[in-house]
């Protein structure tokens, strides 16, 4: 019996990774030349440094992204600071104010004027309660409403940065795992984490060292361009060079993007249209210490990563920017993360802009209902990918998770087979 993965994404990695720990013959091909899709690294002509496609926000919350390290032995690659801290700065108002969650489940945190938002009370947060009864179709901005200090400083960002949507357009029940799994355990689950050296060299490049050890090669070069099956089970692939007949136990675990999937398999419910991200990176004159996140609200930039001598900066729902000149993007921003580190404004440094037009599938109401579950009605085919439904957003820890869905299950179909 082989498992056949098509993808080498996170999704991917992440099922090949627990099913081989298992002793399974997996097979990975991915249609690229090297692995990760959109989680990757590489190494910028211009800055002269590796910088990641996207800045990823971790929290110390996100349990499978962190058992997934365990697995590959590079848990010290997450990094952060030891308390949860997330510093912010309103750039029309130049207000600096640091939200500090609690050490309990209960926020009691937020009867302390001192680590709450300027100028809010207590009862706008309780209205975040509402997520955890939002129904299918509210938005984000329906559900908790508009207008409010707290909205537009806290729960704006938080939906633009974890669904890659408006709160306009974000669909309001996908706000509230984050909560629950983060913010809602306690301090100690919502401590920032980023990957110390990149994403490539803390989830990608140990996934695939662990493969080969478990000689298992990914098959670079091997697009998926059809899929035969007989009403029942996937019979056959066809890779471009090689046409590969399954045999009566094989396994397929679907890795790809939902439009790719579905063009694959017609009749896969997936969901529709794709929002952006932007990614600006910035060589610094001098270094910063200590890894520094800080929120933005009120300019173009939204948040600020600041590792060694570079400065990234990320804007999330970003497809109103896409053709916006690069040249004038980096402009518009620099001078707001000179603000944001505290530094006089200089002369716009060597820099390089990111613009990713297919970040996430859009996380909107209408697609909640589009996201397939795990199994299909073939019997061996399975699927992953942060598009699934996780129960979360599309972030990092989403790929990961759906990763172990798609190895549970095909485990699950072994037994009874």
């Amino acid at each position: 019996m082989t498992i056949h993965i098509i993808g080498a994404g996170l999704a991917g990695l992440s099922t090949a990774v627990r099913l081989s720990r298992i002793g399974r013959r997996v097979a990975v091909w991915e249609s690229a030349g090297q692995a990760g899709g959109r989680c990757r690294s590489y190494h910028d002509a211009i800055l002269d440094r590796l910088i990641d496609n996207g800045n990823h926000l971790l929290l110390s919350g996100n349990n499978d992204t962190y058992e997934y390290l365990l697995m590959l032995g590079v848990v010290d690659h997450l990094v952060g600071p030891p308390k949860a801290a997330f510093p912010f700065l309103d750039l029309e108002t130049d207000e600096r104010w640091c939200l500090e969650p609690g050490a309990g489940r209960i926020p009691w945190w937020i009867f302390n004027r001192h680590r709450r938002v300027p100028g809010t009370g207590v009862w706008s947060y309780l209205r975040g309660i509402r997520l955890a009864f939002a129904g299918p179709d509210l938005t984000v901005a329906r559900c908790l409403g508009e207008g409010s200090r707290l909205y537009r400083r806290f729960w704006e960002p938080l939906a633009v940065a974890a669904l890659n949507a408006s709160g306009e357009e974000g669909a309001a029940q996908l706000l509230w795992p984050v909560l629950k799994e983060t913010f809602g355990r306690g301090e100690a689950a919502c401590r920032p984490r980023m990957a110390r050296d990149g994403l490539g060299p803390a989830f990608i490049d140990p996934a695939v060292s662990f493969l080969r050890k478990c000689d298992i090669e990914v098959e670079f070069g091997h697009r998926c361009k059809a899929i035969d099956e007989d009403g029942e089970r996937i019979t056959a692939l066809d890779l471009g060079s090689l046409h590969l007949d399954l045999g009566p136990e094989d396994v397929v675990v679907l890795a790809v993007p939902p439009a790719q999937a579905s063009s694959l398999i017609k009749k896969i419910n997936v969901p529709v249209g794709n929002r952006s991200i932007l990614n600006l990176h910035f060589k610094l004159e001098e270094a910063v210490g200590d890894l520094q996140v800080i929120g933005l609200v009120g300019g173009l930039s939204q948040w600020v990563f600041a590792r060694g001598d570079v400065a990234s900066v990320t804007v999330s729902a970003a497809d109103a920017w896409m053709d916006a000149d690069s040249e004038d993007l980096a402009k518009r921003a620099w001078p707001e993360v000179c603000r944001a580190l505290g530094r006089p404004e200089t002369p716009l440094p060597l820099h390089r802009v990111v613009k990713e037009k297919r970040a996430t599938f859009a996380q909107t109401p209408d697609n909640l209902a589009r996201r397939p579950g795990t199994r299909t009605a073939w019997r061996n085919l399975v699927l992953a990918g942060d598009w699934t439904d996780t129960g979360l957003p599309a972030t990092i820890e989403g790929a990961i998770r759906s990763g172990r869905h798609a190895a549970e299950a095909v485990q699950k179909y072994v037994s009874h087979s």
